[in-house]
Parts: C-alpha cells; sequence; structure tokens
C-alpha cells in the first residue's frame, strides 16, 4: 500500500489513472488535488476488496486486473453481478448514499493494482467538483442499467445466447477471465461453457 507519489511505479500510474472512465476529463488541478487522497494497493486472485454487509466503504479506481462484484446469501451461493477492468471504476456509492450496508462484495478475479480512497473523501472531492460528479453519477447508473440488462439476461435467452451475449459486449475478457469465473456469471457450469465451445454453439 503506497501513496501516488511514493510508488516506484508513480508515472505509469499516473497515466492510468488520467485514461480511467471517470477521471480522464480532469483538469491538471483536479488530478492534483485528488492524488494525494489516493492509495495504491497490489491484490491477490481472490482477495476482497469490499465485503458485502459492512458500511465503511471506498471508491476504486483499476489499474490492472479484474475485478467482480459477487452477491451472496445465507447458504454462501454466489451470483456475479458485474465484471471490471483497466480503466474502469468499481464503487458502492449507492448504498453510501442511502445509509445502509454494502449489499455486494468486490472481489479480485486475477492479480490487480487499484486506486482507491474512503468513499467519504470521494464524495467531498465530487461535490466540490459537479461536472466531475455529473460524470461520475452517470458511470453509477450505467453499471445498474448493465446489471439490470444482466439479470434479464439469465432470464430470457437460452445457455448459447447468455454466451454470445457476453462474448458481443465483452469480447476483451473472453479470453482473460477464468472459465469457472465467466460460467458463474452466465448462471452455466463450467462443463455446459467447454460443451457449448466444442459443440460450436458459441
Amino acid at each position: 500500500m503506497s501513496s501516488v507519489e511514493q510508488h516506484p511505479e508513480r508515472n505509469v500510474i499516473r497515466v492510468q489513472l488520467a485514461h480511467n472512465v471517470v477521471l480522464k476529463g480532469m483538469t491538471a488541478a483536479q488530478m492534483a488535488e485528488l492524488e494525494p487522497l489516493l492509495v495504491v494497493v497490489d491484490c491477490q486472485k481472490g482477495e476482497a476488496l469490499l465485503n458485502q454487509g459492512v458500511h465503511e466503504m471506498e471508491q476504486y479506481f483499476i489499474l490492472e486486473g479484474i475485478l467482480k462484484r459477487v452477491v451472496s446469501n445465507r447458504e454462501a451461493k454466489e451470483m456475479i453481478l458485474r465484471f471490471a477492468s483497466e480503466g474502469e471504476m468499481e464503487t458502492s456509492y449507492a448504498a453510501w448514499r442511502l445509509g445502509t450496508p454494502a449489499p455486494y462484495s468486490i472481489v479480485c478475479v486475477t492479480k490487480a493494482r487499484v486506486a482507491k480512497l474512503p468513499l467519504r473523501e470521494w464524495v467531498a472531492f465530487i461535490e466540490r467538483h459537479p461536472g466531475l460528479k455529473q460524470t461520475f453519477e452517470y458511470e453509477v447508473m450505467h453499471h445498474m442499467s448493465e446489471i439490470m440488462a444482466h439479470t434479464i439476461t439469465l432470464h430470457l435467452h437460452d445457455a448459447p445466447g447468455r454466451v454470445k451475449r457476453f462474448l458481443r459486449k465483452h469480447p476483451e475478457l473472453e479470453e482473460r477471465l477464468p472459465k469457472k469465473e465467466l460460467a458463474s456469471y452466465l448462471n452455466l457450469s463450467a462443463e455446459t461453457l467447454s460443451r457449448l465451445k466444442s459443440r460450436g454453439k458459441i
């Protein structure tokens, strides 16, 4: 865990932050104001950045690797809501605004590096910069819309249709996601996914 300034790869990290979907429109002055608030963290595969049910939440900007948003029930049955990779962000902003516990966990699918800060500090920052707040809240709504579309897909499409939609929407993740994770996201077994591929159905 390190500040951006003290990180040995700070120049690379600054470029990565400048290309983030939320931060790319920021001015140099805004970035100079935000950077000291950020902490850079390297995470292992399977490590949780956020645990479902907690009240202390953070804002994450993904520098490297893939994260998943996952919800679990009391029987530990999991549903993956979305994946996010480099240049994207993860958050539990809606829950923080509502004063409710985090409704899902955020977990590393692969080794990952993120820049993070407490949500209360991020919210205070965007309140000072309305244009950035608008960009951020649009991205939050985009995530919600994406998750709703995915949930509908699970109910309305057959197995090949689910896979084809994912490959159309996220071609960049096809070769990077472990097959077990992709199968879980699509509510399939890994064996079914392999069988569909071997039979040329996808």
